[in-house]
């Protein structure tokens, strides 16, 4: 059985459309209606009119979906989890915040602000203490308009993102737990990461300065902050892509994220910022074989939940909803 040709044929059928996050691996990503970053995906879902939303990600990513899209059914071929997501639930962020208490930075004192790579009750707890959510383009906004409460900024999961945007506002950060002064901080990030950012190391940098003069070098802001200092241009996904693909076609780059969509963008003078594969492993845990068994259960149009359907509390996805609302709104 060809499984691209089966699933092309479901696709004309069903109403379905098919989403897919730019690290899936090539031959899911070719067969998506619709592809993109994090908030891409969930703008462009909200506006697709099928009843069916098959969406191609990590978990956080199609509950945003389900989330801003309540009356649509939303399935995963696979419900991958983020790894950075999986690194704070509810009782990590309250006892954070418990941790501030005890360090005398009152509940009042605080806003937090969490990443959208979280999970849907994370973002709901979020949304109860007043906050809001930010992605890795929108951040630098979303933290100058949380400012404006007078609070300092509790952001979580990602430590390196707070870091790296506290830098380029010329403001103060900490992290709890490492010893540095909480109440000196304008943000104090919870203690997470993202494994494959991780990867990237100034030893790379100066391994590709040396090797190629006037060479480029670009990087996401989940990478470590050392990493970001000593880079040409820090950005989102989107403005990675949109970075590179406005060089001249002689201009070298060594690009620090994900594997996948870097090797895609352009195949001359572009580079890998690293000497492993930093291949993200749950986004690539999607298969085609996925794809397709998850397309023949939509055929069936069952009334029950399917075992892939995104289901969320409605007390919880609703304040979920307020922490992304406050961000579409910014």
């Amino acid at each position: 059985m060809n499984l691209k040709e089966e699933i092309l044929k479901l696709k004309e059928k069903l109403d379905v459309t098919v989403v897919a996050h730019f690290y899936q691996r090539d031959e899911v990503f070719e067969l998506a209606d619709i592809t993109g970053d994090s908030l891409e995906l969930a703008k462009k879902s909200m506006e697709a009119t099928s009843k069916y939303i098959l969406f191609c990600g990590v978990g956080f990513m199609g509950e945003g979906v389900k989330i801003l899209s309540p009356e649509k059914r939303v399935l995963m071929p696979k419900i991958a989890c983020c790894a950075m997501a999986r690194m704070i639930d509810i009782d990590y962020f309250d006892e954070s915040v418990e941790k501030l208490n005890k360090a005398g930075i009152t509940k009042d004192d605080i806003l937090p602000i969490t990443y959208i790579n979280s999970s849907a009750a994370v973002k709901a707890r979020v949304g109860e203490m007043g906050g809001l959510v930010c992605t890795s383009s929108n951040a630098y906004k979303i933290i100058q308009k949380g400012l404006q409460s007078g609070k300092k900024i509790l952001f979580v999961p990602d430590r390196c993102l707070g870091q790296n945007f506290a830098k380029a506002m010329n403001l103060k950060s900490a992290v709890i737990g490492d010893g540095t002064n909480l109440h000196e901080a304008d943000i104090i990030c919870y203690n997470g990461f993202c494994s494959v950012h991780q990867q990237f190391t100034v030893e790379d940098v100066e391994f590709y300065r040396e090797k190629y003069e006037d060479i480029l070098i670009a990087v996401h802001p989940e990478c470590d902050p050392s990493v970001c200092d000593v880079a040409d241009f820090v950005g989102s996904t989107s403005q990675l892509i949109k970075y590179i693909k406005e060089l001249p076609i002689e201009q070298k780059v060594a690009v620090g994220t994900e594997f996948n969509m870097v090797n895609r963008l352009r195949k001359e003078n572009t580079y890998i910022l690293s000497s492993t594969k930093p291949e993200c492993p749950t986004m690539n845990e999607t298969t085609l074989e996925d794809l397709y068994k998850t397309l023949k259960d939509i055929e069936k149009d069952q009334k029950e939940p399917y075992a892939s359907e995104i289901l969320i509390d409605e007390d919880r996805a609703q304040w979920a909803r307020v922490a992304l609302q406050r961000m579409f709104e910014v």
